[in-house]
């Protein structure tokens, strides 16, 4: 990867000296792997360039795409985003575990760890600062994607992003359309534990710190994912903050690329890479909007060998086939394993 300006997250999860205004390493949990710094670059830095190209994380700092919104707080939205309803996550944990609800009858007695509620703005607004004040378990998340529900001072301030920069980059990569804009706020030390997206993302922090740390498409038997057929499909099983290296041994391999974005930052997370995200201890309150795009088409002459993202795809497609051809998805996994243990460890070698 490209080296950039010097990082407030050099050196991984061992941070340098440089302290960085508005967070602190003490803000940071602790976690059992090695980071490397994913490099910050302007956006006019052709190194940056060359890592979007190369589908490689990287921090823009000067991008300005979300410039009008750098003044978004839970006030300013209260009183201008509008009278619809809202996406609310509530967890009695810190952790935000992601799942899909028309997977759930595929498997028995599962239990989501968070639940969603529709509410008003100002109702999640009220029951965030209650929660603070009470200093109870409970946490909540905003999870709203931005449509035309939204008041017109929103509308003013989404049409003055930099869409001419971002346009640019989406045609120079042929990427599909725009699928959504996500709108996340979050309270202090809330964590989406490790997933990926089948989407390019870029990921434009507005208020307080976010902990992003990424792991590339080849560490996929490190991150140990959920079956395709599992409600957490795409995300990991793994707990960081106690894995359990019996049950995960690879998980002792994993290397992360870390960085701590800050308001006016833009991370881009390429498809397929793992990403691990915290709004930092002791940090406030955490509002951050995503651009998601589809990933390029299929080219037409396929190149060898494969990259690993397209592995990663190839896998998904057979698991989804079998449990399409097998009309059980419970009855996937003892198939893949008939299929394959055993048979592979001597015969090609």
């Amino acid at each position: 990867m490209a080296e950039g300006e010097p990082s407030c997250t050099e050196g991984g999860t061992e941070f340098s000296e440089v302290q960085c205004p508005g967070w602190s390493e003490s803000q940071l949990r602790k976690y059992p792997f090695q980071t490397r710094p994913i490099p910050r670059l302007s956006h006019t830095d052709p190194r940056a360039e060359m890592l979007i190209d190369n589908e490689e994380p990287v921090v823009l700092t000067d991008t300005n795409l979300v410039y009008p919104a750098l003044k978004w707080d839970t006030d300013f939205l209260q009183e201008s985003i509008g009278d619809g309803d809202f996406s609310v996550y509530i967890a009695q944990t810190h952790k935000f575990l992601y799942y899909d609800e028309k997977k759930i009858p595929n498997v028995e007695n599962f239990m989501p760890k968070s639940r969603r509620v529709e509410m008003k703005f100002s109702e999640f607004v009220d029951k965030m600062h209650k929660t603070e004040e009470t200093g109870g378990e409970e946490r909540l998340y905003l999870q709203q994607t931005l449509n035309d529900t939204v008041g017109r001072k929103i509308v003013v301030d989404f049409l003055g992003f930099n869409w001419k920069w971002i346009n640019k980059q989406q045609a120079k990569r042929n990427w599909g359309p725009l699928t959504s804009n996500l709108l996340l706020i979050g309270m202090e030390g809330n964590v989406t534990p490790a997933h990926y997206d089948e989407q390019q993302n870029f990921f434009a922090q507005i208020k307080g710190y976010k902990r992003c740390i990424l792991f590339p498409p080849d560490q996929f038997e490190c991150l140990y994912p959920f079956p395709v057929h599992h409600p957490c499909d795409r995300q990991s099983q793994v707990d960081f903050e106690n894995p359990d290296y019996e049950k995960f041994p690879n998980f002792k391999h994993v290397v992360g690329y870390e960085t701590v974005v800050g308001p006016g930052d833009v991370l881009y997370i390429p498809m397929y890479w793992w990403h691990h995200i915290e709004s930092l201890l002791n940090g406030g309150i955490t509002i951050t909007v995503n651009f998601w795009y589809k990933g390029a088409p299929t080219p037409k002459r396929i190149e060898y060998p494969l990259k690993a993202h397209q592995k990663v795809a190839i896998m998904r497609n057979i698991e989804k086939m079998l449990g399409e051809a097998l009309g059980e998805p419970q009855e996937v996994g003892p198939l893949l394993n008939m299929m394959v243990k055993g048979r592979y460890d001597q015969a090609f070698s």
